[in-house]
């Protein structure tokens, strides 16, 4: 099929689903308990996806993050490749993510449902709200680069709940208990009560411990995001800012408010023209804070790519 922009942000409009008849047993508001696809090897953590079990299915991603991935075995054979190693890859990941494997043939109308513009076409859905994921088959090796940095990016903003495995491929009910990875629970449980001091002891516990736990680093490094910016006042800051544009504190404290704003690009542009202009500790100081706000973001994220670029020149 031809490639074309995907473009339904927001929430899914499921309002042209209707009401099919029950094609099994399974209560309603539940996928379907079925196999998995040919080369899944019944990978507990996805479900062949109908009508009737969708909206079931978004409601899991109240939990942890679903990924719905719309193929074709007989339209575009790889298409159907690409769902199998997205079931081998998810498995991989432990509850990380819920595979939902939506054959746009037998469950014609979710794709008219959701506007697929064409296929294949992978979603990343959290909190009920979907975001396109991938357009083109990727080779398995990708996929997992892929996955892996997506979960950085979500432990960095926060985000760590896991999916129960589903036994026969039929998921937990709505509303079922969120399962927090262990490591991060005490770290979720003091952020949950609002002591961001005690979620920056928790992180670098699991940092100490681990240097090479990538998740526990974003969640450190967002933790202390978090708490550098307190209680800031937004518009005093940026109009401190703007009156000295070399005073790092000031600088760097606006950085901050961009990334908890979603700003993740104009923090790394704000920062990288601040060591462009400074030079010895307040250059070094800069650079540091730029680098903690990249292990935030996840090392692999295209954004950070481009920040490592841009601060490279500005240092040489």
């Amino acid at each position: 099929m031809t490639q074309q922009p995907f473009s339904r942000p927001g929430a899914i409009d499921l309002s042209g689903l209707g009401k099919p008849a029950p094609k099994a047993s399974a209560p309603t508001g539940r996928p379907s308990p079925q196999p998995g696809p040919p080369g899944a090897g019944g990978a507990s953590y996805s479900v062949l996806v109908d009508e009737q079990g969708f909206q079931g299915l978004l409601e899991q991603s109240m939990t942890a993050p679903v990924l719905l991935v719309f193929y074709s075995r007989t339209r575009m054979p790889e298409s159907g490749q690409l769902a199998d190693d997205l079931a081998t890859v998810v498995e991989e990941h432990e509850g990380r993510y819920l595979l939902g494997l939506v054959d746009i043939d037998a469950a014609p109308q979710i794709a008219q449902a959701m506007q697929i513009p064409s296929i294949p076409l992978v979603v990343a859905v959290v909190d009920g709200r979907p975001m396109p994921l991938l357009q083109d088959p990727l080779p398995i090796d990708e996929l997992r680069t892929a996955l892996t940095q997506v979960g950085q990016q979500l432990t960095a903003q926060g985000i760590t709940g896991r999916h129960q495995p589903r036994s026969g491929g039929a998921p937990a009910a709505a509303g079922e208990e969120e399962v927090v990875d262990p490591r991060y629970a005490p770290a979720q449980d003091a952020l949950a009560a609002g002591d961001i001091e005690g979620a920056v002891a928790e992180y670098q516990k699991l940092a100490d411990a681990n240097p090479a736990d990538v998740e526990a680093a974003g969640g450190l490094a967002m933790a202390k995001v978090m708490q550098r910016t307190q209680g800031v006042d937004l518009n005093a800051a940026r109009a401190a800012a703007a009156e000295n544009p070399d005073d790092v504190d000031a600088q760097t404290l606006v950085a901050d408010l961009d990334m908890l704003g979603g700003h993740v690009e104009d923090a790394f542009t704000r920062l990288v023209n601040l060591v462009a202009r400074t030079s010895d500790k307040d250059r070094e100081r800069a650079r540091d804070h730029l680098l903690g706000l990249f292990a935030a973001v996840g090392n692999d994220d295209p954004r950070v790519l481009a920040g490592r670029r841009s601060l490279a020149s500005a240092l040489f």
